[in-house]
């Protein structure tokens, strides 16, 4: 099997095919925000919350409450990666609402009604990355958040507000912090906050039960007396509990607040519907075989290695473009290209290339843009690595699966290399320090040592190879790749794999992929994770939810839900 080829299609050759209006692009830029208004002022940033209640990304429904859907979310992340980068001498981000007397009603119900199976789980996944990537860049980037709770704040708002550092809510006798999913709407809260309850807030699970079943939730003073809450204030004296934290949180951040940013240009890309295509990476999706194909491309030229000159490089820096490109087809596929269940990632270049970015990733780790760049590539990888798709790795003549590439091969669910009868064709795979140390997955280990789930031995192996190019026999021997066919076997075995992978149920694959690739302990994120690809995904399609006379399906009719009453 051929990789897929890195060059863009000459003009007038393989015209782009259509896709379908409803399309959902995930680049966004402060000037194009419907939603969310972003104010820097020193150290400190200002998100405040003032949804458009006819801005939603698709037709249907109205975002009254400061309630919000994929559309408000995006703007989000996109935010919170410009803080990042553009703003890197912030250090605490106030999170707060710009509408009177309601911080967030959370997800829009009527869109969560209305909406497919698979656009509510997408939904929910990608808030949950969004507000794992703000408690990611807490504890790696020093880069805190408070939640100016300044009305009521029910369900997503609340999640929302849990994935902050600290929670202030108004004690003005009516906000409160609600989670009423369970009770108004007959699912789960989407976005871990039953998990961040529990793990984060170490709220009592009888009051967790609670606080989970009644609609109202709590107002102020018990809210902060079960721990649902940090502070509170009345309304004269708000501000003032908000402008005393932020001061506490920014003396707690490492970072530095005379940094000066990056601009993040828009990222650019060519799409259609059989091909993604950005600068280093090209996606090529073949519709019939349900096969989506990632050929990423090593730089052609040594990358920056001196702070000055990376900064000077900025968005166009190969690890940090490459980064973003990844990020962003790992996301148009899984939401505008439902039915391609495989991804298979192959690569051409020079290895030793890679090998060199890696030696600038660790001796400059001090520089906030490479700290940053490998921030990036953490969170990236994590979202490859809970995308509901069969994941195969194609080592072949001329990859460059070395390090932080080499993450890839490793994040996979099989990995293929070539044991070639010509020495001069043989690929190789090579482990660097970023192998050992740079990245984690969810369940906080290391791809390696999830890997090898507890056989010290064959880990410290591995990392005793680190800086060896090994060729097939080398990697399998290694436990690095699954198999090594030759050049025989290698377009049968290939062809035979995925026509394999592509005859299974893909709901038995989900639930298999996502229970074999996180061994080992498990965090919160997991948690969380495990408990959106079984629980939530089973709840979003029983009649209870949304039947005709489900709780979801009827919100907002008057009418009480009938539910079947057997406990499964």
């Amino acid at each position: 099997m051929n990789s897929a080829t890195i060059e863009l299609p000459a003009a007038g050759q393989n015209a782009p095919a259509a896709l379908p209006a409803d399309r959902v692009d995930f680049r966004r830029e402060p000037r194009t925000y419907r939603h969310w208004q972003l104010d820097v002022a020193g150290t400190t940033a200002t998100l405040r919350l003032d949804v458009n209640e006819d801005g939603g990304i698709r037709a249907g429904y109205k975002l009254k409450l400061n309630s919000y859907d994929l559309g408000v979310d995006i703007e989000l992340a996109d935010a919170i990666e410009r803080l990042r980068f553009e703003h890197p001498g912030v250090k605490v981000v106030v999170i707060t609402s710009a509408k009177e007397r309601v911080f967030s009603s959370g997800a829009n119900i009527y869109m969560l009604g209305t909406s497919s199976h698979a656009w509510k789980v997408n939904f929910c996944k990608f808030t949950n990355e969004t507000r794992n990537g703000m408690e990611h860049a807490s504890r790696y980037s020093g880069l805190k958040f408070i939640a100016a709770v300044n009305g009521s704040c029910a369900g997503g708002g609340y999640e929302l507000a849990l994935a902050c550092d600290e929670i202030a809510l108004v004690d003005d006798r009516s906000s409160a912090v609600s989670l009423p999913e369970v009770a108004l709407l007959g699912v789960l809260p989407g976005t871990g906050g039953l998990t961040r309850l529990i793990d984060k807030r170490h709220v009592r699970p009888d009051r967790a039960d609670v606080f989970c079943t009644t609609q109202e939730g709590q107002r102020a003073e018990r809210a902060r007396a079960w721990g649902l809450v940090d502070h509170i204030a009345k309304p004269a004296e708000f501000d003032a509990l908000i402008e005393k934290r932020t001061k506490a949180l920014a003396a707690s951040s490492l970072r530095d607040g005379s940094a000066v940013g990056i601009t993040l240009f828009p990222l650019p890309a060519q799409v259609d519907a059989k091909r993604l295509s950005y600068p280093h990476l090209a996606v090529d999706i073949d519709a019939k075989r349900r096969i989506a194909t990632f050929a990423i491309a090593a730089p052609h030229a040594a990358i920056e290695d001196h702070a000055e000159a990376i900064f000077d490089k900025g968005a166009n820096w190969y690890p940090l473009a490459l980064a973003r490109a990844l990020d962003d087809a790992i996301l148009q596929l899984r939401t505008n290209y439902l039915d391609i269940g495989t991804w298979v990632f192959t690569s051409q270049g020079d290895g030793q290339a890679i090998a060199a970015m890696d030696q600038v990733l660790l001796a400059q780790e001090d520089f906030w843009l490479v700290r940053e760049t490998r921030n990036l590539w953490d969170r990236v990888l994590s979202r490859l690595d809970v995308s509901s798709r069969s994941l195969f790795a194609l080592i072949e003549p001329g990859s460059c699966f070395t390090g932080t590439l080499l993450e890839i091969v490793l994040a996979c669910d099989r990995s293929y290399m070539l044991l070639a009868d010509d020495a001069a064709r043989a690929p190789s795979v090579m482990l660097t320090e970023a192998n050992r140390s740079f990245y984690r997955m969810i369940n906080g280990q290391s791809r390696l040592a999830t890997r090898f789930v507890g056989d010290a031995p064959a880990l410290f192996a591995a990392y005793q190879a680190i800086g060896e190019s090994l060729d097939a026999s080398a990697a399998e021997g290694a436990g690095l790749v699954t198999f090594t066919p030759d050049d025989i076997d290698w377009d049968d075995e290939i062809r035979l794999a995925l026509e394999e992978r592509a005859s299974l149920s893909p709901d038995a694959l989900t639930g298999m992929e996502a229970s074999l690739r996180f061994g080992g302990a498990e965090t919160m994120a997991t948690r969380i994770f495990g408990r959106l690809s079984t629980w939530q995904n089973w709840v979003f399609v029983r009649p209870n939810a949304i039947g005709d006379e489900g709780a979801l399906k009827i919100f907002g009719t008057g009418r009480r839900p009938r539910f079947d009453w057997t406990r499964v």
